[in-house]
């Protein structure tokens, strides 16, 4: 039993996340979806006691691929057109992980055919990317300044809006075991050279995002 799972809790951690930390926070100050995902992830590696050869697949936090049209990706991208320009929060060293849509399945195979029970995986390409070259990137394709939204300013709907909680934070994840334990190995482009591809930005493309 293979069961897609996150990446565990926002960035107090002081490393990049590895496969050996709790799934996600279960304290009363986290509630909600980040609950239900830290009962799943805990009762399907509970069920290795059981005898099931169970595992967790953690997706990062950014998927991204030709696929991918309404992610973290696509919701920048247009924030940045509708505003003119492209924003980072702070100084932009926050970190996000990623992997290409197309790197997961393999290593949703390897994890049925190799997996030890109860264990965790890393779904990681890019174990962890700085908001600022991401916002960089976007701004160079789209022709756009680059800008550094300040830390009072974050909460208001100027730019980032009901996401603001989200962009600020550090996200680092690490893959070593998951590379060593079942040979996977992230084939595809990673994020920053995935935006230079260029199917992010066809040139007909007019969406906007209200926030």
């Amino acid at each position: 039993l293979v069961v897609a799972g996150s990446i565990g809790s926002p960035g107090q951690l002081g490393r990049p996340a590895t496969e050996e930390d709790p799934p996600l926070p279960v304290g009363d100050e986290h509630k909600g979806t980040l609950r239900v995902r830290n009962a799943v992830e805990t009762t399907v590696i509970g069920l290795a006691e059981q005898g099931v050869r169970s595992s967790v697949v953690r997706i990062a936090n950014i998927a991204h691929g030709t696929t991918d049209r309404a992610g973290f990706l696509p919701m920048l991208i247009a924030l940045a057109k509708q505003n003119g320009y492209a924003g980072y929060p702070g100084d932009g060293a926050n970190m996000w992980n990623a992997v290409h849509i197309r790197d997961i399945a393999p290593l949703f195979r390897l994890a049925l055919e190799k997996s030890p029970a109860g264990s965790n995986w890393h779904a990681v390409g890019d174990g962890g990317i700085p908001l600022r070259e991401i916002a960089e990137a976007i701004g160079s394709r789209l022709g756009l300044p680059v800008v550094s939204i300040p830390a009072d300013e974050l909460m208001t709907p100027a730019y980032f809006g009901f996401i603001a909680n989200i962009v600020t934070q550090n996200y680092p994840a690490s893959n070593l075991i998951t590379r060593q334990t079942l040979g996977w190995e992230p084939a595809q482009p990673g994020l920053l050279a995935d935006l230079d591809n260029g199917h992010y930005f066809p040139s007909s493309s007019k969406g906007t995002l209200k926030i």
